[in-house]
């Protein structure tokens, strides 16, 4: 980890802009659950092109706040963490809305009427995959508070990566059983084709969440 000079010669450092772009993030996934479990529960859901419309509104905002973070960085001598770290961050975070987006995008892509017995399944799937993404919250504030030496839990930090690593390795367990459900079940080819590109998005989400923790990881590796 370098010395934070930084924030000695800056009342902002760029490193702030990430959570500033988490919360547009977190903000547009929550919006997407809503969406994914109405659907899959067969509910009366709100039009997909409405919520779209919102998520494109968040989504815009959240890549204002990533190009301005990105734009205005200052020389590396002054930055508390590698560069290409920070670089590699804001690339993972952002990969976490567009896999959440190509989900949506696979369920408008033609209505599923999604069968009784996988219905619950993915709903638990659904929800786990934004537990992941709010864990990551917290672990970005811990990661940001030990560069700024706001406080010194290293463990603590660290505990709350391999939290979120676990979370992903049940999560693909998961994933893996419920592909295998749907590739079995006694359904036309087309729902079954689109109903595991879904889940993969899902899990496609937990994964980048991971990349996430991993490079916050690397942020304050010794």
């Amino acid at each position: 980890m370098r010395v934070p000079f930084f924030g000695m010669l800056a009342d902002k450092s760029p490193l702030d802009g990430l959570l500033e772009h988490y919360e547009k993030i977190n903000g547009c996934v929550a919006l997407i659950k809503e969406s994914m479990e109405c659907y899959v529960a067969g509910g009366a859901c709100r039009e997909f092109m409405e919520l779209a419309e919102q998520i494109d509104e968040i989504e815009n905002q959240a890549d204002l706040i990533k190009r301005r973070i990105r734009n205005h960085l200052p020389r590396g001598l002054f930055m508390p963490v590698d560069k290409a770290l920070f670089l590699n961050y804001t690339k993972a975070q952002d990969n976490v809305l567009d896999e959440a987006q190509e989900a949506m995008q696979w369920l408008a892509m033609r209505r599923v009427d999604i069968p009784a017995d996988f219905q619950l399944a993915i709903i638990e799937l659904i929800e786990e995959v934004k537990t992941i993404t709010d864990m990551l919250g917290p672990a970005l504030s811990a990661t940001l508070g030990l560069i700024y030496t706001k406080h010194l839990d290293r463990r603590g930090t660290k505990d709350q990566f391999w939290a979120i690593r676990r979370k992903r390795s049940a999560i693909f367990k998961m994933k893996n059983r419920l592909v295998s459900r749907i590739y079995n079940a006694e359904m036309d080819f087309k729902d079954i084709y689109q109903l595991i590109h879904f889940v993969e998005k899902l899990h496609g989400m937990a994964h980048n969440t991971e990349n996430c923790a991993d490079i916050l990881r690397s942020m304050i590796a010794r």
